[in-house]
């Protein structure tokens, strides 16, 4: 019968490649069940094989635990350490202690059961191998071949027993794969999973295309051209933008390729997607303009950090720049990273005269003068009462029809207004509990003290004690959007 086991163990080990340590554990697995079905299935056994012999010896075992404990669940396999001492009388809360007992033989029964385990262990093992395998290889390409498709994705063989799964969503959408076709597709994550795939790919996904121009462009693959960004619209359109670290080399031209040939490969594997290759720059209103080509941009306006936030069009090109259904700005915002409004000049044009009126009748209402007067103040800037109580009388004097003694009037009327203002501001800020040491406080005005009341900073000590994002806000790249969070001082200088 020892002989029988070592056999087995051989036999199976060459024939599925899997280490004989594995083999000897399952037979041992399958001699403690058929133990167990013998003498009783509520006790714990344990068998062991010497492995150059064949031979067996089987044991009864107990988990020991303390003696005032109140864990013991199963009598059949726990024990409290008074009586573990009578097997090991070293037993601690935590050992195992075991009695030798009669083996069954390595019979019919224990050889069916033995076969399953074998089986169940030599698929895990098998599996356990392709994870080891491909799970430093995430990122990558692989190529296999489709051995089936339903509902759900795509099952494909990758050779060595190795088999990768594509979700449905990771397709391109309306891709006619069948069964036997060869495709590739990028490794995207390895699970380590019992049963069901362990292997995910996509064909989606913006990384599965830098991939492919990374085998069709050489220059690419050699470093020499680096891709520092890409968006999809899977299977309908994409952008790419490329950089030369080789003054020498054209990036749009390289990965184009003679008469398109490059590009063209990249394009018959994303079933006809198309592709644009934008040039990277670090000018941040150059890289938004030539990422929504094939558009023409009249001007970009920039928010208060500097970043564009809305590019003006001629109105003829609204369409060509928003694109079917919004695709050519939805790729160019993923591709910079900026969440960009397209406006025609006509509608900026509205919107800039909308403002311009709004301040206007700001300025009229507030210092009380005609409309005409205000025209020419907010033209050149002074669109606020609080920068002309605070501007140099000159700069009031620069401007056409306005003499010392008029713009000592205008800023003497900004001023009440401001102050009035103030005042105001101040006593809400105290009503909502603020303390004096931090309406003190330098370089704090009344509405910013009012601003911080409302966001439950009364004190020195709680300004103190609040992070810069709570008082400034900040902002934050997520899912190629610029998302900006609020802080109470936001809106001041």
């Amino acid at each position: 019968m020892s002989k029988e086991i070592l056999l087995v163990v051989e036999a199976v080990s060459n024939e599925k490649g899997v280490e004989e340590d594995v083999i000897f554990e399952a037979i041992e697995a399958a001699l403690a069940s058929a133990t167990r079905k013998r003498y009783g299935e509520d006790i714990d056994v344990r068998v062991a094989i010497d492995r150059t012999t064949g031979e067996y010896d089987t044991f009864r075992r107990w988990m020991v635990f303390a003696d005032d404990s109140t864990e013991l669940e199963e009598p059949a396999r726990e024990l409290r350490v008074l009586d573990a001492v009578e097997y090991n009388p070293d037993a601690q809360p935590g050992d195992y202690v075991e009695q030798p007992m009669a083996s069954v033989e390595f019979g019919r029964i224990a050889a069916q059961t033995a076969k399953q385990v074998i089986v169940q262990k030599v698929r895990e093992a098998e599996r356990e191998q392709v994870v080891e395998e491909y799970e430093g290889r995430v990122g990558e390409l692989v190529s296999g071949i489709v051995k089936r498709v339903d509902r759900n994705g795509a099952y494909v063989d990758l050779g060595g027993n190795a088999e990768g799964f594509i979700p449905s969503e990771h397709l391109i959408p309306r891709e006619p794969i069948k069964p036997q076709d060869r495709i590739k597709s990028l490794l995207a994550e390895v699970r380590a999973e019992v049963r069901g795939p362990q292997l995910f790919l996509t064909r989606a996904s913006p990384r599965f295309l830098v991939e492919l121009f990374n085998i069709e462009v050489p220059e690419v693959g050699q470093g020499l051209i680096e891709i520092l960004g890409a968006a999809r619209d899977p299977g309908l359109r994409a952008k790419i933008a490329v950089k030369s670290n080789d003054n020498r080399i054209d990036p749009v031209g390289a990965c184009v390729g003679m008469r398109g040939s490059r590009v063209q490969a990249v394009v018959n594997e994303l079933q006809g997607e198309r592709i644009d290759i934008i040039p990277w720059t670090d000018n941040l209103v150059d890289f938004i303009v030539t990422a929504l080509q094939p558009s023409t941009v009249s001007k970009v306006i920039l928010d208060e950090e500097g970043i564009p936030s809305i590019v003006v069009v001629p109105d003829d090109q609204f369409s060509l720049a928003v694109g079917r259904r919004g695709q050519n700005v939805r790729l160019a915002c993923r591709l910079t990273g900026f969440d960009v409004s397209i406006q025609t000049e006509t509608q900026e044009k509205e919107l800039r005269q909308a403002e311009f009126a709004t301040r206007t009748k700001l300025i009229m209402d507030a210092i009380d003068i005609d409309e005409v007067f205000a025209h020419l103040l907010v033209s050149e800037g002074f669109d606020s009462t609080e920068y002309l109580a605070a501007c140099d009388l000159e700069e009031l004097c620069s401007l056409d029809g306005i003499d010392l003694p008029i713009a000592e009037e205008l800023q003497a009327r900004a001023i009440r207004v401001v102050e009035a203002e103030r005042e105001i501001a101040l006593a809400e800020a105290r009503d909502l509990g603020i303390e004096e040491d931090l309406i003190e406080f330098p370089g704090l005005s009344p509405k910013m003290l009012v601003a911080l009341a409302k966001s439950g900073v009364l004190t020195l000590e709680d300004l103190a004690y609040s992070e810069d994002w709570e008082l400034a806000g900040g902002s934050t790249f997520k899912n190629g959007k610029r998302h900006y969070d609020r802080g109470c001082l936001q809106d001041f200088e």
